[in-house]
Formats: C-alpha cells, structure tokens, sequence
C-alpha cells in the first residue's frame, strides 16, 4: 500500500471535522488509532482547535499552515459532498474517503468524472472508509473488529466488511487492509480498482471480496479476478436469500432501480454466484465460512 500513501506518516485532513458530535468523535478516533491528522476543515470555525487538531475555513488554508496532504476524510452533509471533494481535489489531494451517505447521484457521476481525469482515488460514499491495522484508520471502521495480517477484505456493506474483519480475526487470520467501498448506487472506487491495488501489494497474499444484492460490480469483478488477479481471491455474497420480487435491499440502495434492474437485465444473487463459480471462486455461505475458505487457499 506504500505506492498509495496508506502508511501511519501520510498525512490526513477531515473536511467537516466539527459538522456533528460523530464527526468530531470520529476525528479524535482516527488520531487516537495513530492517523496523522493534522488538521481539519469547517467553514466558520476557522482558527479554532478540536483537542490539538487545528481548523480551518478552507482546504487552501490548512495545507498552507500543515504542507501539502495525502488523504482527505469527508464528513459534510449530503449536497455540501461534491464541492468538498472538489475542493480537496483542487488543492492537490489524490486520496478521498467519503463518509458521508445520500450523496446525489447525479453529484457524484461529476465526483467520478474529476477523480478519472486528476488521477483521484475515492472511497464512498456512504462508506466506513479504509482501515489498515494498527497503522492508520481513514473513516468510521470500529477497530476492535481488526489485527495486522496478510488478508485484504474489500466490501460493498460497511457492516458485512467488520464482520468479515472479525470472523479473520478470531480464526488468527490478520488483515492487511478493509475496505468498504459504498454503499450507494454510484461510488467512487471500484472492486476492480481495489483487487489491482491488492494484487500489487506486498503484504497481501488472500483476497477476500464481500458483495451484496443489486447491481452489477460483482458480476465484473469475478471476470476481472479470474483473468487478471494472481493472488488467491475468495467471495461472500449477502442477499442471496432474500426474496425476490421487491427488493428490500441495503439503505443506501435505490429500491426502485435494483427492482427495475433485475427485471430487465436479471440481476439477481443466484447469476452472481454463477459468476463467481464460472471463475473458479469459492463463494462462502456465511461469513463464518470465510475463513475456512481462506485457510484453504493459503495452504495450496
């Protein structure tokens, strides 16, 4: 993850630090877990300080006061999303993780646009972020749930990507990195993005890949593995039992466009798991299996 910059020296902002109590507690935990945030951004609050971490007004200010930044961590509201990022992106950050969820669709279609063409990576949103053990937290994950290791968890549920962490964790396999990539129609990052930077890392040797009903990413993903990845790769797919017809779906989910999509393109759990089998990946049943799988792969 070094070519990243996801090393406890990168150095972090958080744009909308005091934007609630979450967001300020969620600060103060990052820095507590050894992030080096060094300062935060809230329009307003400019010149004041959340227990040593100094606000700005602007993105501009702070990287004049604290240098130039690897990560930005994004709390604001709903609307306010895309000109933060904008912003981030304006003053030369090429990491984003995006906490917040509601984001508009239509806001994060530009988001997405800008980070192709400024070479920016952006997780969320509506995610827990990134969290590699012991070493840096960028969002929301709780940290008990993590130990340093050598697997990679990459999700589309924020909840599913602890469990799956804790699952790892109480069978002795560690993580070298989660993340959640959003939970929402339109993200930032994709599984893809995120199985080739994984591929590429030194200190991952598994992949574990946690997708859920609606859409069509895991579809791609289990093609992508099977033709690109090197590293074993094993799945966990939530939702296959739930019924069909109305979808009753993640949060983040638009109910109406996942119902829309499995009518006319058949969307549905069993075809992504038929995927996933016709690229030779195991699909865990539950998150429990997970590891069992794991252990399976690492030792061939």
């Amino acid at each position: 993850m070094e070519n990243m910059n996801l090393t406890p020296e990168s150095k972090v902002l958080i744009q909308g630090i005091t934007e609630s109590p979450a967001s300020a507690r969620a600060a103060l935990r990052m820095k507590a877990y050894g992030t080096n945030v060094v300062a935060g951004v809230s329009p307003g609050q400019g010149g004041q300080e959340l227990e040593g971490i100094p606000i700005f007004d602007l993105v501009e200010q702070a990287l004049d006061a604290v240098g130039s930044v690897d990560t930005s961590v994004i709390f604001v509201r709903p609307y306010w999303v895309l000109d933060a990022a904008l912003e981030a992106i304006a003053a030369g950050i090429r990491q984003i993780a995006i906490v917040t969820e509601g984001v508009p669709p239509l806001d994060m279609v530009r988001l997405v646009r800008k980070a192709e063409a400024t070479e920016t990576l952006v997780v969320g949103p509506n995610s827990p972020g990134i969290v590699v053990p012991d070493k840096l937290l960028l969002g929301t994950h709780p940290k008990e749930f993590y130990t340093p290791g050598s697997v990679g968890v990459i999700s589309r549920s924020s909840t599913l990507t602890y469990e799956v962490a804790l699952e790892l964790t109480l069978a002795g396999l560690g993580q070298s990195i989660g993340v959640c990539i959003g939970c929402d129609s339109i993200v930032g990052s994709s599984f893809m993005q995120w199985l080739q930077i994984l591929d590429e890392d030194d200190s991952t040797e598994a992949i574990v890949l946690v997708g859920e009903a609606g859409g069509w990413s895991e579809q791609a993903a289990a093609s992508y593995i099977a033709e690109a990845i090197d590293k074993p790769a094993i799945a966990y797919l939530a939702g296959r039992y739930a019924p069909q017809g109305p979808s009753l779906g993640h949060a983040g989910m638009l109910i109406g466009s996942r119902a829309a999509a499995e009518a006319a393109f058949g969307v549905r759990a069993q075809n992504k798991l038929a995927a996933f089998e016709e690229a030779n990946i195991p699909v865990a049943a539950r998150p429990s299996e997970v590891p069992k799988l794991v252990k399976k792969l690492l030792n061939n």
